[in-house]
């Protein structure tokens, strides 16, 4: 009997301890709070017209679950499914595809990309890779960096200066929509406090030109019974923010939906409403998490 007794506790021991030890890298959230199924979530996202994933550029768990996600939602709408992300700018659309069509190698396509980011290899290069494995659209939505760059110095007159070609790789909503009071705007010169900077106003206009574009490339692309999957930084897309706000605009009655990355500790002080709030799905990353580069 003592032999049982020391069995059990043996095995209570241990099982406790491996329970203790266990280290989450992340969890998922719906919008009630409550802890969300991945496959669930999956059939909610394969319902909707276009689905934005909100990341965090340098979070490894963001970037394995955006190409797990992609694979998921290619297994239910096929080639209906393409994508779309800020981390290419639209003066790169035909490179890219002539890229995925086949017309030549990698090493030959990299350096006609302009301003491709540094961590591109470890987190977009496999999102690229699947969609031309898959015979699937990619499109490079974000407005080239030196326009955006004009307009955070001369704010719309920078519209003035540029050529008809330049200006199709921008929104022409931009100026018929922008409006500095929206949430998204307006929290930008709110954070900086009394220090808000005389060119607020442009670089408020600088911030909408990324989303206005990134929404105008979307909508342009986008037929009925597609489903678009656009990656961003998710402070493009949370609360139904920036680019969603925009597609609202411009593009009535579209089913949308998103998901988000956060940390753990900033999942632990925000209020009930801003867990509803924030995103259809919230990915809350372990706080030690590794990042990319």
């Amino acid at each position: 009997m003592r032999n049982v007794l020391l069995l059990c506790l043996c095995f209570f021991c241990s099982t406790w301890f491996s329970q203790a030890q266990t280290k989450t890298a992340y969890q998922l959230f719906g919008n009630d709070g409550q802890l969300a199924e991945y496959d669930q979530m999956i059939k909610d996202l394969a319902e909707s017209d276009m689905v934005f994933f909100g990341e965090y550029h340098n979070n490894p768990i963001s970037h394995w679950l955006q190409l797990e996600v992609s694979k998921s939602l290619y297994e239910v709408k096929g080639d209906k499914l393409f994508f779309g992300a800020e981390m290419f700018e639209a003066g790169n659309q035909l490179v890219l595809n002539e890229y995925l069509a086949g017309f030549y190698a990698e090493d030959k396509m990299l350096p006609e990309i302009t301003q491709l980011w540094s961590n591109y290899k470890t987190d977009y290069k496999p999102l690229l890779e699947f969609a031309k494995a898959k015979n699937l659209r990619f499109i490079a939505t974000n407005i080239p960096r030196r326009y955006a760059s004009m307009i955070n110095s001369l704010g719309m007159d920078a519209l003035k200066k540029l050529s008809p070609e330049a200006k199709k790789l921008i929104s022409p909503d931009l100026e018929k929509y922008f409006d500095p009071t929206v949430k998204a705007y307006a929290e930008m010169a709110d954070k900086m406090g009394g220090h808000v900077p005389p060119n607020m106003l442009n670089i408020q206009t600088a911030q909408a030109s990324k989303d206005a574009t990134m929404a105008h490339f979307s909508l342009q692309n986008f037929k009925k019974g597609d489903l678009l999957l656009h990656f961003q930084g998710s402070y493009h897309s949370n609360y139904n923010q920036g680019i969603i706000w925009w597609i609202h605009k411009i593009k009535p009655g579209l089913t949308i939906k998103s998901i988000t990355t956060v940390t753990e500790s900033e999942w632990s002080k925000m209020s009930t409403q801003e867990k509803a709030e924030i995103a259809n799905y919230t990915i809350v990353v372990a706080d030690s998490m590794t990042a990319t580069k």
